[in-house]
């Protein structure tokens, strides 16, 4: 039988190529050869001859197209959309010291662009090339002006004149600048380092102010022409604070009128006081119109003390004094000091015993110029005494006996639970860093003496801040309405649309609104026929409340001078508060001086705000004599501890930080009230 050999499918392979084909592969394997040879040589020719020149154009390409583009910072405005922080573009003076090295024709005209134009000595550019020849990246000058940038833009452009400069590039960048400088300087705050926000708003929503870099990327393509690859900058939001430019300004000027009229005066070489303080707010929101402290600081140039010090007293002091007195001037007053607020808290203390039920409002009392309390005895501001008087006339004339009298009857438990509901002891959570922390500048049920209830009734023994006493005055005359203060009403982004609505934030009831409106017709005595009546504003239906607290050590006799008030009473529109540390006068405690200061600012800061007047007010006519009056001493109130009295509240007055404390500030407007240790009524809680 035939045996048939199965053929493999891969014997093609086996087989060898003919002859002819060989060579013809051959012939094509050795032309590949001779390719690859002629072009490693090209490539080696081009390579020794211009290596250093295609270098040059890469590393350019890389150096000037491969770079961050800064963003910009938002700004922050006031309520009516006036610049008050702004980012201003500025340029960095860039040298690539290899390029300008390159030609021996380079070195010498560029240098002379450098100085001529941006006043950088040719000695600083030859130390460079000494110590760094090949730099790419050497930064000669900062926050050039868009001007000056103008002009090297228009030297680059003239080739004809300047052939030969090569090398210099110019950098965007922004700066921080503050268009009307001490302007509301504790508020806004300033920047640092890299758009990093030191105090103030500038602090506070920093993430929202800040942006993102971009960056620009350069290549070659195939046909040797560049590509330009941006990722553009993402800017900062803007900020627009609820404070008005306009009334700032007022009250900023007659801050410092008063300041510069009392410098010196008792105390020779130092300001007209220690602080002198303004708040001015919505009742009915909880937005600052208005807050200023002074001694104020230039933002454009923070680190300027020379209102508080010489040339000489500042090179004296050590590098940790400076930072430290650097430190105190920033702080704000306003948010981060406290103090005990003397009798502005006495109409608190009746409403206390009012919503508590304790005082019904038609109760009298006698006060004959102290009061004995345990083993003390304590006196009134008056020490003849105010004889009988009515709720309504303790308030009016800030009789402190009749306060301990409304105290006793309230007692520890209620006092101390309406303390905390006013917000004593506790933050506001207003919108801005430094908050102090008051807890613990308060007494507790355990610790509680009865002198100590009967020096807590008007307003000695704790401390608060200003903050405090203003949103808690807000909520005694509009109904009982405790609304988070807040600097911040909206952000917008770069082309000014609105992205988020800081609305105001109804934190808890207080009082009733029968409390409150019983409250109303005290704080209008106070201003007709009592301690406040130097304040009073033609035209205007004034409520309000005087403050003199003696400071801790009571020995020194300094005092913190203070008013609080709101018009128009009945339906108020705005609250003022005003507070001077350690005026410097003979007579810290004469409160004129206060009065005097308020009725300023009031009689500007109501026709500007258009704050409604009385309906049946006509104006007299002002006479010279009427100009000059007198200061009414009558109306002075202080307290003045009788020698047996030994005192038990040890807390300074001043800062009373909490490293701790990181306010959820970007979210504060989500209305969620905030857990006390201290229960409320529930009626009370929104």
């Amino acid at each position: 039988m035939a045996v048939t050999k199965r053929r493999n499918r891969f014997d093609f392979l086996t087989k060898k190529f003919p002859k002819r084909m060989q060579e013809k592969l051959v012939m094509v394997f050795m032309a590949v050869v001779l390719a690859f040879v002629a072009l490693i040589g090209k490539i080696t020719y081009i390579n020794a001859s211009k290596g250093s020149g295609y270098t040059k154009i890469v590393l350019e390409q890389q150096q000037y197209d491969s770079r961050a583009i800064p963003y910009k910072r938002g700004d922050i405005v006031d309520c009516n959309g006036t610049r008050i922080a702004t980012s201003e573009r500025v340029y960095n003076v860039i040298l690539d010291v290899y390029v300008m090295l390159s030609e021996e024709e380079y070195a010498k005209p560029t240098m002379e662009v450098l100085e001529s134009l941006f006043g950088i000595p040719k000695e600083t550019v030859q130390g460079i090339i000494e110590e760094r020849p090949d730099s790419r990246y050497e930064i000669l000058a900062k926050k050039i002006s868009y001007e000056k940038a103008q002009e090297f833009e228009a030297i680059e452009e003239d080739e004809e004149q300047y052939p030969d400069v090569r090398g210099i590039w110019l950098e965007e960048d922004y700066q921080r600048s503050y268009p009307y400088g001490s302007l509301a300087s504790d508020v806004i705050g300033f920047v640092v380092g890299t758009n990093e926000g030191a105090i103030g708003i500038e602090s506070a929503y920093n993430d929202i102010l800040n942006g993102t870099n971009g960056r620009e990327y350069g290549y070659f393509n195939d046909d040797a022409s560049i590509e330009r690859t941006v990722k553009a900058a993402k800017n900062g939001n803007t900020v627009v604070s609820t404070i008005d430019l306009t009334l700032q300004s007022m009250v900023e000027q007659c801050i410092r009128e008063f300041n510069e009229a009392h410098a010196g005066e008792a105390r020779p070489g130092q300001l007209g006081s220690k602080n002198t303080a303004v708040m001015i707010m919505n009742p009915n929101t909880g937005a600052i119109l208005a807050e200023a402290s002074y001694p104020d600081f230039d933002l454009n140039n923070p680190r300027d003390l020379s209102i508080l010090y010489s040339e000489e007293q500042w090179k004296a002091m050590s590098e940790e004094e400076q930072l430290n007195a650097m430190n105190d001037l920033w702080r704000n007053f306003c948010v981060s000091d406290t103090f005990e607020p003397g009798s502005t808290v006495k109409p608190m203390t009746v409403a206390a015993g009012l919503e508590s039920g304790t005082l019904q409002g038609d109760e009298t009392y006698g006060c004959y110029g102290s009061l004995h309390v345990g083993d003390y005895d304590i006196s009134c501001h008056q020490r003849a005494g105010h004889g009988t008087e009515t709720v309504q006339d303790a308030v009016a004339f800030s009789c402190n006996v009749a306060m301990m009298h409304m105290a006793e009857k309230i007692g520890v438990d209620n006092f101390l639970r309406y303390q905390h509901i006013f917000g004593f002891g506790e933050y506001t959570d207003i919108d801005l860093p430094g908050e102090a922390y008051t807890e613990g500048l308060l007494f507790t049920k355990e610790n509680m003496l009865d002198v100590n209830l009967a020096t807590c009734s008007f307003g000695q023994g704790f401390n608060v801040t200003m903050t405090q006493v203003a949103a808690a005055f807000c909520s005694l005359v509009n109904g009982g309405y405790y609304y988070q203060p807040h600097v911040v009403k909206q952000i917008q982004d770069g082309d000014g649309k609105v992205v988020e609505i800081k609305d105001p934030v109804l934190l808890r009831k207080t009082i009733s609104a029968e409390t409150s409106q019983q409250i109303k017709p005290y704080l209008r005595a106070v201003m007709e026929y009592g301690t406040g009546i130097n304040a009073m504003v033609p035209g205007y239906d004034i409520g309000g409340k005087t403050g003199t607290a003696e400071k801790l050590p009571r020995e020194a006799e300094n005092y913190v001078l203070s008013f609080i008030g709101c018009a128009p009473l009945e339906n108020p529109e705005v609250v003022v508060y005003v507070v001077i540390d350690e005026p410097n006068v003979a007579r810290q405690e004469t409160s004129q001086y206060v009065l005097e200061l308020s009725q300023k600012i009031m009689s500007q800061a109501f026709p500007y705000l258009n704050i409604t007047m009385k309906e049946d007010y006509v104006p007299p006519e002002t006479t010279a004599e009427d100009e000059t009056q007198p200061a009414d001493a009558s109306q002075d109130e202080y307290t003045s501890y009788s020698e047996n009295y030994e005192e038990t509240y040890d807390n300074q007055d001043g800062a009373y930080i909490d490293e701790n404390y990181d306010p959820d500030l970007d979210g504060w407007a989500e209305g969620m009230p905030v857990e006390y240790e201290v229960p409320y009524p529930d009626e009370y809680m929104e």
